[in-house]
């Protein structure tokens, strides 16, 4: 021990309160054990803090404001002025307002809470060093240890974050004004969303992506709905390009250097640049390898179906163990880690993980796709319900896009779907049901559903996988 130490001792002790970790917590304690849960930063996580949470109000309010802007067909005729600054204060109260309530639900579960960094001294014992001047630290023994200490953004060479005009995605969400050119390095789904926000807000929006096309991998159907609506709303996209570097503009603000594989180079005026080209896991700090813990080639840690490392009694929930890098896939790996630590017969056993691309429209997928379920042995039928022969979406305004059903021919099991259209996260959980359940197309046809609503569209797509839609054409 270091001069100053204290030592206690913990049944559970889980590093990081992110989705993964405090729903760990929580869960563990719940069964009765002691459980003792570090964060350095911030309850609640990226997720809460920097990600999900803040990123979903800020599209909420952007969108709030471009469709009262936009809405002369349905005879609304509206000028919206946006002032950032409100709009970023209020996505800092519900932010305040969840982590605030994660803390309270650790206490009232009975958690121990300490605020520290920790890292490992041994396959027992970890140490806590506190922040602030002459806090000192502590040693925690332990008998089972959940590794959550979640994921942060990649940063690219030559682009550091510390520059006030180069943005992670941190950035994007607490600007307290909208620039007037955001040049965005990534056409995933955190770059995506972002454009979408931030062009809805009024910013001329270009994209500069190394691939060919945007959202890789989702289906080429999916991703021409989207990137057409983003250049609807002005975003402006140029594929095969790299960010090499950037220069200060002699007019003013910044340029964006890009490079191609066969090196031809091109500019691109901005008065701040978002790289979104993914996240890596957050391990550094830790001295893992105290514990007799390796990490793979790209630093994650890696587990078996119960959520345990190499070194059995230590486990790794959420991005720092991999893909899915999803806050609810953490937060599911939280809970089975807990219940395998308190003995129970717990494993990750899901039959599939739903995802959502919180764009313009939205995108909800779970399962396999058509290709995916050939490549797996299946004879696979499709099914589609095209949103503009929805009642529920003409009245919306909001008619791109579709229910696409994917199912085993000859048993009529769901096996996956793809939907791209208004409210497509909310709509995807339905077809994760069904494919946990084990369902057919006939039991999802079968189910009636409320009329007039967006969800009609997922029964409809069962009827024509099966040759009996009655409003959309039959395959």
């Amino acid at each position: 021990m270091v001069v100053g130490d204290i030592a206690t001792g913990t049944e559970v002790l889980v590093i990081g309160a992110g989705p993964g970790g405090y729903v760990a917590a929580i869960r563990a304690a719940q069964k009765g054990l002691d459980t003792t849960l570090v964060e350095k930063d911030a309850y609640g996580g990226a997720c809460l803090n920097r990600g999900c949470i803040p990123s979903k109000a800020l599209i909420t309010g952007s969108g709030l404001a471009h469709e009262a802007g936009n809405a002369e067909s349905m005879g609304i005729h509206a000028d919206p002025a946006v002032d950032m600054g409100k709009m970023v204060e209020w996505k800092d109260g519900v932010v305040d307002r969840l982590t605030s309530g994660v803390e309270k639900l650790c206490k009232a579960n009975g958690v121990n809470l300490i605020e520290g960094t920790a890292s490992f001294v041994d396959e027992h014992t970890a140490r806590v060093a506190h922040g602030g001047e002459g806090q000192g630290s502590e040693s925690i023994e332990f008998e089972h240890a959940i590794v959550a200490t979640g994921s942060r953004p990649i940063q690219i060479p030559g682009f550091d974050f510390a520059e006030d005009h180069v943005w992670s995605s941190a950035e994007a969400l607490d600007a307290d004004t909208v620039p007037d050119r955001l040049g965005i390095v990534g056409g995933g789904y955190i770059g995506m969303e972002l454009a979408t926000t931030y062009a809805k807000l009024g910013a001329d929006v270009t994209v500069v992506e190394m691939l060919d096309d945007i959202l890789d991998p989702y289906e080429d159907d999916v991703k021409r709905i989207i990137r057409k609506r983003a250049e609807e709303l002005g975003v402006e996209f140029h594929f095969g390009e790299g960010a090499s570097e950037w220069s200060e503009a002699p007019d003013g603000g910044y340029l964006l250097h890009t490079e191609t594989e066969d090196g031809e180079e091109s500019t691109y005026g901005a008065d701040r640049i978002l790289v979104a080209v993914g996240r890596q896991p957050v391990t550094d700090g830790l001295d893992l390898d105290e514990a007799g813990i390796e990490t793979d080639d790209r630093g994650f840690i890696e587990t078996d179906d119960r959520t345990r490392s190499a070194v059995e009694h230590v486990h790794a929930v959420g991005d720092v163990a991999g893909d899915p890098m999803l806050a609810h896939a953490a937060s599911k790996e939280g809970i089975v880690a807990a219940e395998v630590i308190a003995g129970e017969p717990a494993a990750l056993d899901q039959q599939a993980i739903p995802a959502a691309v919180f764009t313009d429209p939205e995108i909800g997928t779970v399962g396999l796709t058509e290709e995916e379920a050939e490549a797996d042995g299946f004879d696979p039928v499709v099914g589609e319900m095209p949103f503009n022969a929805s009642g529920r979406a003409l009245t919306t305004g909001h008619t791109e896009g579709f229910v696409r059903l994917v199912a085993d021919d000859e048993t009529g099991y769901v096996l996956g779907a793809q939907i791209v259209g208004p409210e497509a996260s909310e709509l995807i959980a339905e077809v994760g049901l069904a494919i946990e359940m084990g369902a057919t197309l006939e039991d999802v046809a079968a189910t009636v559903h409320t009329h007039p609503t967006l969800a009609e569209a997922v029964m409809e797509a069962a009827e024509n996988a099966r040759g009996q839609a009655i409003h959309t054409l039959n395959r």
